[in-house]
Parts: C-alpha cells; structure tokens; sequence
C-alpha cells in the first residue's frame, strides 16, 4: 500500500513525498523499516520529540500534528490537525476497514461496563453469532483471550484486532468505551450500531476536570465518533443523565430504555439470592423468566442494559435468556474465592464510592440471615481524583461493620496521604477500622478479623494483576494473595472449585 492510500480520508493541512509502506506505529520503539510513524502529542509524552528516532529505525512516511515540525529529507511528510484522528484514519486504511464488516455495539458508563459487556457478548454467542470483544480485563478474537493494556485500545490496536476478527469470522464486535477513549479520539470512524449508557457516577475527573466534561465525552458515543449517531441508543433511564441522554438522542437513534420499574426492558418479580438472581424481564413485545448465576441489584441492571442491546441486534428473548443464564462469573467482579473457610470472601472491581455502596448493600444481604458481618478493604488510586477519597471512606464505612484502609496503586503519590485523604470520610461514619499502607499485610488483617458467617470484601483491584507505586509496577493480584493467606490459616482448596479463578457458591 502506498502512502497516497493509505490517507484516504484523513485530514491533511500540509503534505510532501509518498512512499511504499508496510505499517503503522505510534511508538518509535516498534518502528521497523518500511513503516508509518504517527506522532501524536499525547497527556504524559509527545510522540514528535520521537520523530528522528522513528526515522533512524527505518520510518518512510511521517504524519504529525506538530506544524512546528520540517520535513526531513527523504520522508514522506504530513501535517494533521488531529493526531489521533489520523491514526484511526490510517489505521482503518491500512487495514481495509473491517470495522464496517461488524456490527458494532459500545458501552459506556462508571460502573457495570465490563460485566454488560461479558453479558451481550454471551447472548451474541447464544444466538449463533461470531463475535469479538474488547474490554477492561481482557479482548476475545477468535476464541483466543488477549490482555487488555486499556479500557480502550487505540486505534491501531482496535483496528488490527478488528481484522484478525474479521479473518476468523466475526460478525459482532463488543466494545467497553472508556470516557477517556471518547475524548481523546481513539474510537474515531467507528461506524457503531448500538450505543449502551449504563450510569454516571464520580471518577476520572482528575482527567477531565468537572463532571459536565465527563458526561460530554460520555455523550460522544451517541452524537457519533466521526461516523454519525448509532442507529440504538440504549439508555438507563433510572439515571439522571440516562434520560438526559435519552432525550438528546431522540431523533437521531430508536432509543431503548431501560430501568428496575420502567422503559423498553425493565424487571419484575425480582428474587436476588446468593447463588444468583430471578426475575421476568419485560421487553417490548414479550416477557421471559431470566435466570442469572450473578448475583446482586447492580447486576439486574447490567442484564437490562445487555438484553435491551442484544435486542437491538436481533436477538429473540429465548436467545437473551439462554446467554444471560450461560454467563457464570466475570473475572474480579462480585468473584467468590473458595478455600473451605467459614467465611465469604470476594473480590471486586468496586473503585468508586458509588461502587462500594452497591457492594457493600449486595454483601450485606448475604449476611443478614445469620448476622453476620462486612469487612471491606478498599484504597484510592495515587494520581487521581483527590476529591473522591473521602466518598470512598464514607461510602465503605457507612455499608460495613469493619474496614481495612490500604493502597490501591499510589502511582507517584505517598500511599499515607492517599489514606489520610480517604480517612475524614471514613471516620465520620464511626465505623471501626485499621490503616494498613500494605496491601499484603491489609489482605492478612481482614482475613484474620474474619469470623464464621462474616462476608470480606477485598475492593479496588478486582482481576488486577500488578501494584502501581513510585519504583513502577510490581506484580499483586488480590485473589492470589487472599487464596495464599488462605493457605497460611490451614484452609485448604474446596473440592467444588475446579480451578483458580472459578469460585463454587457458599
């Protein structure tokens, strides 16, 4: 492919030169002989101060976002005015433009994106399609499972994964839309059929600065990422900005609400249990009995949010009902761990102060028949919103009867000022608690406090397989350590669990 080709589409303020070309990278450090270097100016680095160094690897085009920047000699050189934008343009290029061989639905939102997400993806895979996902824990492409280094890969990820997809078969494509993807682009031309909102709570506003920008780069995903609205916006409607954007997407998209009592989908008959959950979904034109091995309130709307999309994509109720019962656990949500001890014990994603609440309400209903108690570990991530610290102590305080206080990747931050940030909140419910700077010895006190009947809930990190701190990331996965203190205090692996990571019901 020529580079003349490979910029069809993409936005060009200035150009010189063409060349043969047999990639793309972003990064100078991947760059081979032949390549595409797209230098984007990004939060931490900016790729242009990269330039020379992509060039010395054996770049033959360039395309920059920096006009300061001269052409060098014997490369083919573009100016863009978004650097991202043209990633996602040549990428797609470059690619032969599989995402428009997909159906592809997006999902957005705080809280319950990945386990909507694992959802559709299951009723799509019920109703007989091929499909890909791409997600906070790990990517599915042709049947292989793929780490997932973001919530949303960048373009030439997604792009690259799209066509592997298409190759194997893949009709459907599954997608977590993370607010930051939205505003910085990454998901740019995507031709998306189905737009889901799950709900809108406080996070990530050390990025984006207020709440209004956050549910700006949110609405992103329904006004269109360069390629027009989706044909179904897919709305909670028991959420302020649900309905607030299901009144913006009138006209533009058939919106689908949903909701407990109300909308398109809602649930009646709702019977949440231990072992998982029952309720009549009403949909549009029909009801059917769901059955659900997911436990919790949280998750009802999870299931509304998927059926109401799979629905959008032609599936039949039996379909919905067959996926949404098919799905046992996903990977660091709500997940049990199992070693023969006479307490509960899960791990959870919770990382917001409205996730700890619907945590901690789901944990105290599996103990209230035999009175027994919460025990919540929980820290804040470093380099975040600070303000959302003491919500989060509130929040864990208010809904259990014992708290562990610890890190959650302090990044650069000094974990002691994270804790104390968190600790206002924490103390204002006058809950009993202990401060433990190391998530290890945390995992070990709140196991130790744990008694027959207890419930503890290890919160933050979820399928997380490292620790973030100033000397980089050191390997930490809170399931593999519980499971370790497990061994330690004598209990042995329960003959129900097949496997780490697949947890039988207490």
């Amino acid at each position: 492919m020529t580079f003349s080709q490979l910029l069809d589409g993409a936005e060009v303020l200035s150009r010189s030169g063409d060349a043969d070309v047999r990639g793309i990278e972003y990064d100078s450090r991947q760059v081979h002989p032949g390549d595409v270097f797209v230098a984007i100016k990004g939060e931490k680095t900016d790729g242009n101060h990269h330039i020379d160094a992509a060039i010395k690897a054996g770049a033959a085009a360039v395309i920059t976002d920096s006009p300061a920047e001269a052409p060098r000699p014997g490369v083919a050189w573009v100016v863009t005015p978004h650097g991202r934008r043209a990633l996602a343009r040549v990428s797609a290029n470059f690619y032969r433009r599989p995402a428009e061989k997909l159906a592809m639905s997006g999902i957005t939102g705080t809280n319950g994106k990945t386990t909507a997400a694992f959802l559709l993806e299951s009723i799509l895979t019920a109703a007989g399609r091929n499909t890909l996902m791409a997600g906070t824990i790990e990517c599915h492409v042709a049947g292989r499972v793929l780490p997932a280094p973001h919530t949303t890969p960048e373009a030439l990820e997604l792009e690259r994964m799209f066509s592997e997809g298409v190759r194997a078969g893949a009709t459907e494509a599954v997608m977590e839309v993370s607010s930051h993807a939205l505003a910085q682009e990454r998901v740019f031309g995507l031709p998306f059929q189905v737009a889901v909102f799950t709900n809108l709570t406080r996070d990530h506003l050390d990025y984006h600065g207020s709440f209004e920008e956050y549910f700006a780069a949110k609405r992103v995903l329904f006004s269109g990422c360069g390629a027009g609205p989706p044909p179904f916006a897919v709305v909670n409607l028991d959420d302020e900005y649900g309905r607030e954007l299901a009144q913006f997407s009138k006209g533009k998209s058939e919106v689908l609400g949903y909701g407990l009592e109300k909308g398109d989908f809602h649930a009646e008959k709702i019977v949440l249990g231990q072992s998982g959950t029952r309720f009549d979904l009403a949909g549009p034109e029909a009801k059917w009995p769901i059955w659900s091995p997911l436990a919790g309130r949280f998750n009802v709307y999870n299931i509304l949010a998927a059926a109401a999309a799979a629905y959008a994509r032609n599936c039949s109720g039996p379909q919905i009902v067959q996926g949404v019962a098919a799905l046992s656990r996903v990977p660091g949500r709500f997940e049990k761990i199992d070693m023969g001890q006479p307490f509960t014990l899960v791990v959870d994603y919770a990382h917001t102060d409205d996730a700890l609440r619907n945590l901690t309400a789901l944990a105290r209903e599996f103990v209230s028949r035999n009175k027994g108690r919460v025990i919540t570990l929980f820290g804040c991530g470093g380099n975040r919103d600070r303000s959302k610290r003491p919500l989060m102590g509130e929040a864990a305080g208010k809904g259990s009867d014992f708290v562990v206080l610890t890190s959650d990747n302090p990044r650069n931050e000094d974990p002691l000022a994270i804790m104390n940030d968190a600790l206002p909140g924490l103390q204002r419910t006058g809950v009993r608690y202990s401060l433990e700077p190391d998530r290890g010895k945390a995992i070990v006190l709140a196991l130790n406090e744990a008694r027959p009947g207890d419930i503890v809930l290890l919160a933050g990190k979820g399928h997380e397989q490292q620790q973030i701190g100033r000397e980089g990331a050191v390997p930490f996965n809170d399931a593999a350590v519980a499971r370790e203190v497990l061994a330690q205090l004598g209990y042995g692996l329960n003959p129900a669990v097949a496997e780490p990571g697949k947890e039988a019901d207490l």
